[in-house]
């Protein structure tokens, strides 16, 4: 298993409060994964790495069932708790990996929202074809920073500061225009041998932080999670110091999420 893996467990110390913190996917993506693979309630789903129901919640209200996997138990917990009104969901506790299905388990879709790079490329592709007819589709998405052009200065100063403090990830600056990132998930599913792309779409969406939200997203990110205290705690202070010398006192930061669809061979 790859070593940065490990860096999955760190999310569950962020259970309480990273439904609030992260931000909700389009409504459009959720309309374009039903146009791309043609499913319809009450079709069945498994989702990997539920989290505390961020994805879950809104395919739920739609009226499908869902089987959602989650590894840490905290945020199991937060899943079921918001999923109490569908009794067509259940949430295990397991890694993906380790979770043995029923023998003759098979599901219409296989999903996973901003939690198949946590999954051991070994062994998710194959799995997620094992639980699939031919034909049927997995689909993924991340919900990642954007860097569009006119992006807020603030992100250029504060990249200095986890320069300065050694978390930079010494990548180029600035980050490549959201329409000009590669997709590595369709190369992924290409070189699986096992699904072929069905179709992809990227959205972006810009929102709006105070300090302290801006600081409580940080806090369900498993680098900011794991970084060491006076380094967090170093970062944390200029980011309310830079905040605080606006006349708002807020930053605008851009999300997208490219979602990526393959159809089972």
């Amino acid at each position: 298993m790859p070593r940065d893996l490990p860096l999955r467990a760190t999310f569950d110390a962020a259970a309480s409060f990273y439904q609030d913190a992260r931000p909700d996917y389009p409504a459009e993506l959720y309309s374009d994964l039903l146009a791309i693979t043609g499913i319809s309630p009450p079709a069945h789903l498994l989702e990997v790495g539920c989290g505390p129901g961020k994805a879950t919640l809104p395919l739920a209200r739609m009226g499908f069932r869902i089987t959602a996997v989650e590894l840490g138990a905290a945020l199991a917990a937060q899943a079921r708790h918001r999923l109490a009104d569908f009794p067509g969901t259940s949430v295990i506790t397991s890694p993906f990996e380790e979770w043995e299905p029923p023998a003759e388990a098979r599901f219409d879709l296989v999903y996973a929202a901003t939690a198949w790079k946590w999954v051991d490329p070994a062994a998710k592709y194959a799995k997620a074809a094992r639980l699939l007819p031919q034909g049927g589709h997995l689909a993924v998405w991340n919900a990642d920073h954007a860097f569009p052009a006119g992006f807020d200065p603030f992100f250029t100063d504060i990249q200095r500061v986890y320069d300065e403090i050694g978390e930079g990830d010494g990548s180029s600056w600035p980050p490549p225009l959201p329409e000009d990132t590669p997709d590595p998930i369709a190369a992924e599913f290409e070189d699986s041998g096992l699904f072929t792309v069905a179709g992809t779409k990227l959205y972006v969406w810009a929102l709006r932080y105070t300090a302290d939200e801006y600081l409580a997203l940080l806090d369900s990110f498993s680098g900011h999670i794991a970084m060491e205290p006076a380094r967090r705690e170093h970062l944390y202070r200029e980011v309310r110091r830079r905040l605080a010398a606006r006349p708002d006192g807020r930053l605008t930061r851009h999300w997208s999420v490219v979602l990526t669809v393959g159809r089972r061979l």
